[in-house]
């Protein structure tokens, strides 16, 4: 691409919560949510860009709950890494309807299903075209898959990572709760842990920061949000290691 539809962004890793995958439902997955996720980002694998995926789990399990209630905490978080599996296979399954190539690739070993996670494949793959499902998390317990992205995405060399949520970027407080709350445009990494913001948790923002990672929090639900992120036109809320000059 060239001139002003030429993409700012050449290698992203988008970041999926579990929960954005159901929809108005209150468990699983809503295929109308999955088959429209799966055409943006077959729209932007057409373009020439490429894709890797970071998926949760939490439509399905959530460990953390369930160790509330009394569960031991580690076996949580181990069926809270199979749900991603299930959600990566769902994804892998509508791209490939539309003529994608797709690899699963899991930090739990499930050889029967998804490839193992190994950088320099995962790297290889996206190099052919291929868009990468990265689930199982980091493959340990008391990690988040917020956690999970924010590695994934330096492991792998991406130019951004976007987190796909259900508002359109980084409030000052809960806009459903508060009306007077301020959408900020751009932030830095050390703003969102000093002001508490509720982006991800404080092991991914500094991994991030430390890295010199750039985030854009975008709302997953607007048609079109995916493609205008990757232009670098401004939508949602843009995180970066340092201020930048026009701010």
């Amino acid at each position: 691409m060239t001139g002003d539809n030429a993409p700012k962004y050449r290698r992203v890793l988008l970041k999926l919560s579990g929960e954005a995958l159901m929809g108005e439902q209150d468990f699983g997955i809503e295929p109308t949510v999955v088959n429209r996720l799966a055409d943006e980002i077959a729209s932007l694998r057409r373009t020439g860009i490429e894709v890797a995926l970071v998926v949760g789990g939490g439509n399905i399990f959530r460990g953390v709950g369930l160790a509330d209630s009394g569960m031991d905490r580690v076996t949580g978080d181990q069926m809270g890494m199979l749900a991603t599996v299930m959600n990566g296979l769902a994804l892998q399954d509508v791209l490939e309807q539309r003529g994608i190539q797709v690899r699963v690739m899991s930090a739990v070993s499930i050889h029967a299903v998804c490839e193992d996670y190994i950088r320099r494949r995962a790297v290889r793959h996206l190099e052919k075209g291929r868009v990468v499902i990265l689930v199982g998390g980091t493959g340990n317990p008391f990690f988040t898959t917020d956690s999970g992205a924010s590695l994934r995405a330096v492991e792998i060399n991406a130019d951004v990572m976007i987190k796909a949520t259900m508002v359109d970027g980084v409030y000052s407080a809960d806009p459903k709760l508060d009306k007077q709350a301020q959408r900020f445009t751009h932030l830095t990494y050390n703003d969102v842990l000093d002001r508490r913001l509720a982006v991800m948790d404080a092991t991914a923002i500094v991994m991030c920061r430390d890295q010199n990672m750039p985030l854009m929090v975008v709302d997953i639900n607007a048609p079109g949000s995916l493609a205008a992120a990757i232009k670098g036109d401004s939508v949602g809320t843009l995180i970066t290691a340092e201020k930048q000059n026009n701010d």
